[in-house]
């Protein structure tokens, strides 16, 4: 099957959850929390002479297991846990948001939006996310694909729809009539939808949105930019659409005739640009993560490089001048923008980046995981666990360091477990552990990472 189709449509995956497992383990939001404090990585020491050296940080394990919490899912593409409870929440590709409750699937969903999604190839319910002040207010927010209505552009695919629901108090049932509207974007294409939703620690909502779809960000739905080597590109462009880009919003504070307002401090509020822009030059941003205040995206490349970003406020990455860290259907490329560009800004590099093929370390959509903190593993501390589409009974462990790209390995599966995984749709922390959804022989689950 084509890679670029991303093999997302009929399968399914739900992992074993710190907090939803009935393993005891405190649940923890998207973000570190005190019982979650980050590990920092090993950093520099003086010798007698006063010549900083790096410490040797310990050996990552020969191989690691896949502990099974839950099978017979559909497509499970991203969970969430509940805070004061042990349940946890699983959206699935189909339009479903299952519990997970001590370790067991509950029958019936929390939320079942399949009758308005608009399903197949790269859409569906793509991510959930929940309110930091959830067990006080219920609020719901869920990233979904919506067939095309009276105001779509002729020719477009389908809407990209943020919305939100209320939960009932026991936290086993969304009111599907309380759904308010936040965000609609029209998507030219079927793929390069992203997905991913998730609040920062700042108490603001982050939103990964693809560039539109189609191969080279070009075609329709896409737009003229600064760059000539490569005809088109809604990663380059701020100010047309929201396309290829991560959002940042102010979902407690709605504007006039929108759901959400901008926070002031976003970086183009006042120049060049749509306000809810936050970081911009992405392909297909497929999941994000945050480890304290850093952000991280896995962005999807086309043929050649898969790369994980360390994202900053304002950063541009670069898509589609470049591909990783190389230039794009080009000998060559510049390293930033214009001067009459926003001033000329820097094209920021991944701090990972893998081939597709021909390497250790390599595949073909990367699923970009989050820094390790959890104690089932500790010699993965404070190194960051990401995965691939095609597994191929391995996952991949990176070092972080202070300049440069990561040095990355493979971290095989025992072999005992290796079957039970033959796509990766996500990886989530929960309670410091990493968690693997997917599908298997077994048909789609969640699988928690152990020795």
């Amino acid at each position: 099957m084509d890679r670029r189709q991303f093999v997302l449509a009929g399968t399914g995956l739900l992992t074993a959850l710190a907090g939803c497992n009935g393993d005891g383990a405190p649940p923890t939001g998207t973000t570190a929390s005190p019982s979650e404090s980050p590990t920092p990585t090993p950093s520099p020491t003086e010798t007698e002479t006063g010549t900083e050296t790096e410490q040797e940080p310990p050996e990552i394990p020969d191989s690691i297991g896949l502990e099974t919490v839950a099978t017979g899912m559909g497509t499970p593409l991203d969970m969430i846990d509940v805070p004061d409870s042990d349940l946890c929440y699983v959206a699935q590709q189909g339009g479903a948001v299952s519990v997970l409750e001590g370790g067991s699937l509950r029958p019936t969903p929390l939320l079942d939006i399949s009758d308005g999604l608009s399903r197949g190839y790269e859409k569906g319910l793509l991510g959930i996310a929940l309110h930091p002040n959830f067990a006080e207010n219920r609020r719901l927010f869920v990233r979904y694909s919506a067939p095309p209505d009276d105001s779509t552009p002729d020719g477009y695919s389908h809407r990209f729809i943020l919305a939100e629901f209320e939960v009932g108090t026991d936290g086993y049932q969304a009111d599907p009539d309380s759904r308010t509207g936040l965000l609609t974007i029209d998507q030219p294409q079927a793929n390069h939808n992203a997905g991913s939703v998730l609040f920062g620690p700042d108490g603001y909502l982050y939103v990964g949105v693809g560039d539109g779809g189609a191969a080279n960000d070009q075609g329709t739905g896409h737009v003229d930019d600064w760059y000539d080597a490569v005809g088109g590109g809604n990663g380059q462009d701020v100010s047309e659409n929201l396309l290829g880009s991560i959002l940042r919003l102010d979902v407690d504070d709605r504007s006039p005739n929108r759901g959400y307002s901008v926070p002031d401090d976003n970086p183009l509020v006042g120049g060049d640009g749509r306000d809810e822009q936050y970081a911009w030059g992405f392909r297909n941003p497929w999941r994000l993560a945050f480890d304290g205040e850093d952000l991280y995206a896995g962005d999807v490349g086309q043929n050649r490089y898969e790369e994980v970003d360390l994202v900053e406020k304002g950063g541009n990455y670069g898509w589609n001048v470049k591909e990783a860290t190389h230039c794009f259907q080009a000998d060559s490329c510049p390293d930033e923008t214009p001067p009459d560009v926003r001033g000329g800004e820097p094209l920021l590099d991944p701090v990972i980046e893998y081939p597709q093929g021909d390497a250790p370390v390599s595949g073909v959509s990367v699923i970009a995981g989050n820094i390790y903190r959890g104690d089932e593993l500790p010699s993965l501390q404070g190194r960051f666990l990401f995965g691939d589409l095609a597994p191929e009974g391995r996952l991949f462990v990176a070092h972080p360091r202070e300049s440069g790209l990561w040095e990355t390995e493979p971290l095989p599966i025992a072999a005992d477990d290796a079957g039970k995984i033959e796509q990766i749709f996500d990886m989530d922390r929960i309670g410091g552990e990493m968690y693997v959804l997917g599908r298997g022989a077994d048909g789609g689950g969640v699988f928690r990472v152990v020795a």
